[in-house]
């Protein structure tokens, strides 16, 4: 099986770190799962405008194609004034409705204030299943408090807990889906 971690951050560190603890939580796990991160600041991906995915820039299509060859995924995001990132509503602007169908779909949100925790419960989570995505019920959301002020890497030993268990539900739920 293949996990894609998708960082949807355009600006500084925290959700692609919480995003890259996810997949090696699931490599842990299970050493056969291969893993690919998908970092946002290293692709210029276009602006949807809703046009075939072939008229776009090859880093659009690159990581489109990434994201739909992916068994299962899991999206990250930093809350901005109390919503997703744009980059990453962009992105999935891009997919074709049935895009996860069979694939489990994981959240990771990271932010500056606990009032935004359900955030991604509300804008991310019907999207991913607009798009047909199984959705855990361990969704992970990381206080910036949790982070190491000069590393960024978590130091908050709950919510690497949590992380462990969405990457467990996540591997779970993909097997379940693939053994029907």
């Amino acid at each position: 099986m293949k996990l894609v971690g998708v960082s949807g951050a355009l600006a500084g560190e925290k959700t692609s770190l919480a995003v890259h603890d996810v997949l090696i939580a699931a490599k842990r796990r299970d050493p056969s799962i291969t893993t690919e991160l998908i970092d946002l600041r290293e692709y210029q991906v276009e602006f949807s405008v809703g046009q075939p995915i072939a008229l776009y820039n090859d880093d659009t299509m690159n990581v489109v194609k990434k994201i739909m060859s992916a068994d299962f995924l899991v999206f990250g995001t930093p809350i901005y004034q109390a919503s997703i990132s744009g980059a990453l509503k962009n992105l999935l602007d891009l997919l074709p409705e049935n895009a996860f169908k069979y694939k489990v779909t994981g959240i990771i949100a990271t932010g500056w204030t606990n009032k935004h925790f359900l955030v991604p419960e509300y804008q991310l989570k019907p999207v991913l299943s607009y798009f047909k995505g199984l959705i855990p019920t361990g969704n992970v959301y990381i206080h910036n408090n949790s982070f190491n002020e000069e590393s960024d890497e978590i130091i908050n030993q709950e919510v690497s807990e949590r992380i462990e268990r969405l990457a467990e539900e996540m591997i779970y739920l993909q097997r379940g889906i693939n053994n029907r």
